[in-house]
Protein backbone atom coordinates (compact mmCIF):
# COMPACT_ATOMS: atom_id res chain seq x y z
CA UNK A 1 0.00 0.00 0.00
CA UNK A 2 1.27 3.37 -1.05
CA UNK A 3 1.84 6.30 1.40
CA UNK A 4 -1.31 8.02 -0.78
CA UNK A 5 -3.28 4.93 -0.32
CA UNK A 6 -2.63 4.49 3.76
CA UNK A 7 -3.44 7.95 4.14
CA UNK A 8 -7.14 7.94 2.35
CA UNK A 9 -7.46 4.77 4.63
CA UNK A 10 -7.03 6.22 7.30
CA UNK A 11 -8.57 10.07 6.89
CA UNK A 12 -11.57 8.23 5.64
CA UNK A 13 -13.20 7.65 8.96
CA UNK A 14 -12.67 11.18 9.97
CA UNK A 15 -13.96 12.49 6.76
CA UNK A 16 -16.88 10.68 6.49
CA UNK A 17 -18.74 11.49 9.89
CA UNK A 18 -18.46 15.28 8.50
CA UNK A 19 -20.60 14.47 5.90
CA UNK A 20 -22.63 11.79 7.47
CA UNK A 21 -24.56 14.11 9.68
CA UNK A 22 -27.06 14.88 7.58
CA UNK A 23 -28.49 11.68 7.33
CA UNK A 24 -28.34 11.02 11.48
CA UNK A 25 -28.71 14.08 13.04
CA UNK A 26 -32.54 14.95 13.29
CA UNK A 27 -31.28 19.11 13.25
CA UNK A 28 -30.23 18.31 9.64
CA UNK A 29 -33.67 16.86 8.75
CA UNK A 30 -35.60 19.50 9.94
CA UNK A 31 -35.50 21.68 6.86
CA UNK A 32 -36.93 18.99 4.47
CA UNK A 33 -39.15 18.54 7.36
CA UNK A 34 -40.58 21.96 6.82
CA UNK A 35 -40.40 22.12 3.09
CA UNK A 36 -43.06 19.60 3.21
CA UNK A 37 -40.87 16.62 3.03
CA UNK A 38 -41.94 13.97 5.59
CA UNK A 39 -39.74 11.24 6.74
CA UNK A 40 -36.29 10.30 6.37
CA UNK A 41 -35.91 9.03 2.71
CA UNK A 42 -37.51 12.26 0.70
CA UNK A 43 -35.00 14.25 2.07
CA UNK A 44 -32.34 11.50 1.60
CA UNK A 45 -33.08 11.28 -1.85
CA UNK A 46 -33.68 14.96 -2.55
CA UNK A 47 -30.56 16.00 -0.54
CA UNK A 48 -27.97 13.94 -2.40
CA UNK A 49 -29.59 13.33 -5.59
CA UNK A 50 -30.20 17.18 -6.16
CA UNK A 51 -26.65 17.93 -7.32
CA UNK A 52 -27.24 15.87 -10.68
CA UNK A 53 -30.11 17.99 -11.55
CA UNK A 54 -34.10 17.33 -11.66
CA UNK A 55 -33.68 13.55 -13.00
CA UNK A 56 -35.35 10.20 -12.95
CA UNK A 57 -35.01 7.32 -11.09
CA UNK A 58 -32.36 5.85 -13.48
CA UNK A 59 -29.29 7.60 -12.71
CA UNK A 60 -29.98 7.95 -9.29
CA UNK A 61 -30.14 4.07 -9.15
CA UNK A 62 -26.60 4.21 -10.57
CA UNK A 63 -25.20 6.26 -8.41
CA UNK A 64 -26.42 5.33 -5.13
CA UNK A 65 -25.96 1.60 -6.12
CA UNK A 66 -27.31 -0.21 -3.56
CA UNK A 67 -30.40 1.17 -3.18
CA UNK A 68 -33.07 -1.20 -4.90
CA UNK A 69 -34.10 0.38 -7.43
CA UNK A 70 -38.10 0.03 -6.82
CA UNK A 71 -37.34 2.42 -3.50
CA UNK A 72 -35.81 4.59 -5.81
CA UNK A 73 -38.62 4.81 -8.22
CA UNK A 74 -40.84 5.74 -5.49
CA UNK A 75 -39.02 8.62 -4.50
CA UNK A 76 -37.62 10.25 -7.73
CA UNK A 77 -38.52 11.98 -9.73
CA UNK A 78 -42.27 12.53 -8.15
CA UNK A 79 -40.48 14.22 -4.86
CA UNK A 80 -38.75 17.20 -7.50
CA UNK A 81 -42.48 18.04 -7.47
CA UNK A 82 -42.09 19.15 -3.94
CA UNK A 83 -38.76 20.56 -3.55
CA UNK A 84 -36.74 21.80 -6.62
CA UNK A 85 -33.22 20.75 -6.79
CA UNK A 86 -31.77 24.09 -6.24
CA UNK A 87 -34.03 24.15 -3.60
CA UNK A 88 -32.62 21.11 -1.99
CA UNK A 89 -29.12 21.76 -2.35
CA UNK A 90 -29.83 24.95 -0.14
CA UNK A 91 -32.11 22.73 2.93
CA UNK A 92 -29.19 20.10 2.59
CA UNK A 93 -26.65 22.95 3.56
CA UNK A 94 -28.44 24.65 5.97
CA UNK A 95 -29.15 21.57 7.63
CA UNK A 96 -25.91 20.67 7.41
CA UNK A 97 -24.45 23.94 9.19
CA UNK A 98 -27.38 23.14 12.14
CA UNK A 99 -26.16 20.41 12.74
CA UNK A 100 -22.91 21.27 12.70
CA UNK A 101 -22.70 24.15 15.01
CA UNK A 102 -24.60 21.94 17.38
CA UNK A 103 -22.22 18.94 17.42
CA UNK A 104 -19.05 21.60 17.05
CA UNK A 105 -19.58 23.94 19.72
CA UNK A 106 -16.32 25.16 21.43
CA UNK A 107 -14.75 23.84 18.33
CA UNK A 108 -15.38 26.67 15.79
CA UNK A 109 -11.79 27.27 15.68
CA UNK A 110 -10.63 23.56 14.68
CA UNK A 111 -13.92 23.67 12.39
CA UNK A 112 -12.50 26.80 10.35
CA UNK A 113 -8.89 24.97 10.12
CA UNK A 114 -10.56 21.90 8.92
CA UNK A 115 -12.49 23.62 6.37
CA UNK A 116 -9.60 25.25 5.03
CA UNK A 117 -7.41 21.72 4.91
CA UNK A 118 -10.29 19.59 3.67
CA UNK A 119 -11.21 22.39 1.00
CA UNK A 120 -7.69 22.77 -0.80
CA UNK A 121 -7.49 18.77 -1.04
CA UNK A 122 -10.89 19.08 -2.65
CA UNK A 123 -10.49 22.03 -4.69
CA UNK A 124 -8.70 20.17 -7.96
CA UNK A 125 -10.41 16.39 -7.34
CA UNK A 126 -10.01 14.32 -10.72
CA UNK A 127 -13.69 13.19 -10.91
CA UNK A 128 -13.17 11.40 -14.40
CA UNK A 129 -15.60 8.47 -14.08
CA UNK A 130 -16.87 10.03 -10.79
CA UNK A 131 -20.16 11.77 -11.75
CA UNK A 132 -21.86 11.99 -8.32
CA UNK A 133 -18.30 13.49 -6.94
CA UNK A 134 -17.75 15.59 -10.35
CA UNK A 135 -21.60 17.05 -10.03
CA UNK A 136 -20.94 17.94 -6.51
CA UNK A 137 -17.96 19.52 -7.66
CA UNK A 138 -19.94 21.95 -10.19
CA UNK A 139 -21.45 23.73 -7.00
CA UNK A 140 -20.04 26.62 -5.69
CA UNK A 141 -17.65 26.81 -2.08
CA UNK A 142 -20.25 28.39 0.59
CA UNK A 143 -18.27 30.91 2.16
CA UNK A 144 -19.81 30.23 6.04
CA UNK A 145 -17.19 27.90 7.56
CA UNK A 146 -19.27 25.19 8.79
CA UNK A 147 -20.51 25.09 5.56
CA UNK A 148 -17.36 24.74 3.64
CA UNK A 149 -16.46 22.23 6.02
CA UNK A 150 -19.23 19.74 5.38
CA UNK A 151 -19.10 20.52 1.62
CA UNK A 152 -15.62 19.74 1.11
CA UNK A 153 -15.62 16.29 3.27
CA UNK A 154 -18.91 15.80 0.82
CA UNK A 155 -16.61 16.48 -2.03
CA UNK A 156 -13.64 13.61 -0.83
CA UNK A 157 -16.69 11.08 0.34
CA UNK A 158 -18.15 11.27 -2.65
CA UNK A 159 -15.30 11.37 -4.43
CA UNK A 160 -13.99 8.66 -2.46
CA UNK A 161 -17.75 6.77 -2.75
CA UNK A 162 -17.79 6.87 -6.34
CA UNK A 163 -14.42 4.65 -6.45
CA UNK A 164 -15.91 2.08 -4.48
CA UNK A 165 -18.38 1.83 -6.34
CA UNK A 166 -16.18 0.94 -9.35
CA UNK A 167 -14.70 -1.56 -7.51
CA UNK A 168 -17.79 -3.13 -6.71
CA UNK A 169 -18.60 -3.33 -10.13
CA UNK A 170 -15.47 -4.83 -11.40
CA UNK A 171 -15.47 -7.44 -8.18
CA UNK A 172 -18.95 -8.18 -10.25
CA UNK A 173 -20.70 -7.62 -7.67
CA UNK A 174 -24.24 -5.99 -7.81
CA UNK A 175 -26.23 -3.79 -5.74
CA UNK A 176 -27.88 -5.91 -3.27
CA UNK A 177 -25.05 -8.64 -3.28
CA UNK A 178 -22.89 -5.93 -1.94
CA UNK A 179 -24.77 -5.58 1.10
CA UNK A 180 -25.36 -9.13 1.76
CA UNK A 181 -21.60 -10.00 1.40
CA UNK A 182 -21.30 -7.77 3.74
CA UNK A 183 -23.73 -8.67 6.43
CA UNK A 184 -22.00 -12.12 5.84
CA UNK A 185 -18.44 -10.43 7.60
CA UNK A 186 -19.71 -7.79 10.59
CA UNK A 187 -22.77 -5.66 9.78
CA UNK A 188 -26.54 -7.23 10.68
CA UNK A 189 -28.83 -7.90 7.89
CA UNK A 190 -30.84 -5.32 9.92
CA UNK A 191 -28.81 -2.24 9.37
CA UNK A 192 -28.79 -3.18 5.40
CA UNK A 193 -31.55 -4.63 4.01
CA UNK A 194 -34.66 -2.25 5.32
CA UNK A 195 -32.15 0.97 4.57
CA UNK A 196 -31.96 0.07 1.03
CA UNK A 197 -35.25 -1.65 0.32
CA UNK A 198 -34.52 -4.58 -1.29
CA UNK A 199 -37.39 -7.30 -0.39
CA UNK A 200 -37.26 -10.91 1.45
CA UNK A 201 -37.20 -12.58 -2.07
CA UNK A 202 -34.14 -9.95 -3.46
CA UNK A 203 -32.18 -10.57 -0.39
CA UNK A 204 -32.53 -14.17 -0.36
CA UNK A 205 -31.53 -14.45 -4.18
CA UNK A 206 -28.30 -12.93 -3.76
CA UNK A 207 -27.78 -14.91 -1.20
CA UNK A 208 -28.08 -17.58 -3.06
CA UNK A 209 -25.97 -16.30 -6.03
CA UNK A 210 -23.32 -14.99 -3.64
CA UNK A 211 -23.43 -18.74 -2.30
CA UNK A 212 -23.04 -20.38 -5.96
CA UNK A 213 -19.76 -18.27 -6.12
CA UNK A 214 -18.42 -19.75 -3.07
CA UNK A 215 -18.22 -16.62 -1.60
CA UNK A 216 -21.03 -17.46 1.12
CA UNK A 217 -21.20 -20.59 3.06
CA UNK A 218 -24.46 -22.27 4.14
CA UNK A 219 -24.88 -19.99 7.21
CA UNK A 220 -24.88 -17.03 5.06
CA UNK A 221 -21.43 -15.96 6.85
CA UNK A 222 -18.64 -14.68 4.13
CA UNK A 223 -16.15 -17.75 3.32
CA UNK A 224 -12.70 -16.94 3.01
CA UNK A 225 -12.81 -16.13 -0.64
CA UNK A 226 -15.62 -13.91 0.51
CA UNK A 227 -13.23 -12.15 2.89
CA UNK A 228 -10.66 -11.68 0.71
CA UNK A 229 -13.32 -10.34 -2.61
CA UNK A 230 -14.06 -7.84 0.47
CA UNK A 231 -10.39 -6.83 1.12
CA UNK A 232 -9.39 -6.54 -2.51
CA UNK A 233 -12.28 -3.95 -2.92
CA UNK A 234 -11.31 -2.09 -0.04
CA UNK A 235 -7.39 -2.50 -1.14
CA UNK A 236 -8.99 -0.86 -4.80
CA UNK A 237 -10.75 1.73 -3.07
CA UNK A 238 -8.18 3.09 -0.95
CA UNK A 239 -6.04 3.36 -4.33
CA UNK A 240 -8.88 5.07 -6.42
CA UNK A 241 -8.92 7.08 -3.68
CA UNK A 242 -5.23 8.13 -3.46
CA UNK A 243 -4.70 11.13 -5.73
CA UNK A 244 -5.98 13.55 -3.13
CA UNK A 245 -3.75 12.56 -1.08
CA UNK A 246 -0.79 12.28 -3.07
CA UNK A 247 0.89 15.39 -1.88
CA UNK A 248 0.34 14.79 1.77
CA UNK A 249 3.64 14.11 3.86
CA UNK A 250 3.32 12.12 7.37
CA UNK A 251 3.83 15.40 9.29
CA UNK A 252 0.60 16.78 7.42
CA UNK A 253 -1.43 13.87 7.91
CA UNK A 254 -0.34 13.69 11.38
CA UNK A 255 -1.57 17.36 11.83
CA UNK A 256 -4.68 16.48 10.07
CA UNK A 257 -5.19 13.41 12.15
CA UNK A 258 -4.91 15.63 15.30
CA UNK A 259 -6.80 18.40 13.64
CA UNK A 260 -10.10 16.02 12.42
CA UNK A 261 -10.13 13.69 15.52
CA UNK A 262 -11.73 15.40 17.90
CA UNK A 263 -14.42 16.73 15.30
CA UNK A 264 -15.18 13.51 14.09
CA UNK A 265 -15.97 11.88 17.42
CA UNK A 266 -18.01 15.12 18.07
CA UNK A 267 -19.88 14.27 15.04
CA UNK A 268 -19.96 10.67 15.98
CA UNK A 269 -22.47 11.69 18.52
CA UNK A 270 -25.13 11.58 15.91
CA UNK A 271 -24.48 8.31 14.46
CA UNK A 272 -25.23 4.68 15.85
CA UNK A 273 -22.73 1.75 15.68
CA UNK A 274 -23.30 0.06 13.85
CA UNK A 275 -24.77 1.86 10.84
CA UNK A 276 -26.28 1.88 7.16
CA UNK A 277 -23.46 3.33 6.31
CA UNK A 278 -21.01 0.59 7.61
CA UNK A 279 -18.66 3.72 9.29
CA UNK A 280 -17.06 2.22 12.29
CA UNK A 281 -16.69 4.02 15.50
CA UNK A 282 -14.11 6.49 16.26
CA UNK A 283 -11.20 5.43 18.61
CA UNK A 284 -12.07 6.79 22.21
CA UNK A 285 -8.62 6.88 23.09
Amino acid sequence: MSEAEATARALWPLVEPLHAVSYFAPDAHAPFHEAGLKGFWPGYFVGRAAPLGPVGPEPVVAAFFSFAPAMVRRALPALWQTVSPQQALKLRLTGAEVALRRLLAGREAAARQAADELGALATELDCAGRVLAAANTALPTPDEPLRRLWHAATLLREHRGDGHLAALVAAGLDGCEALVLRTGIDLPRAELQPYRGWTDAEWDAATERLAERGLLAADSAATARGRQLLLDIEQATNRAAQRPWQDVSATRRERLTDLLTPLARACAGALRFPNPIGLPAPNPT
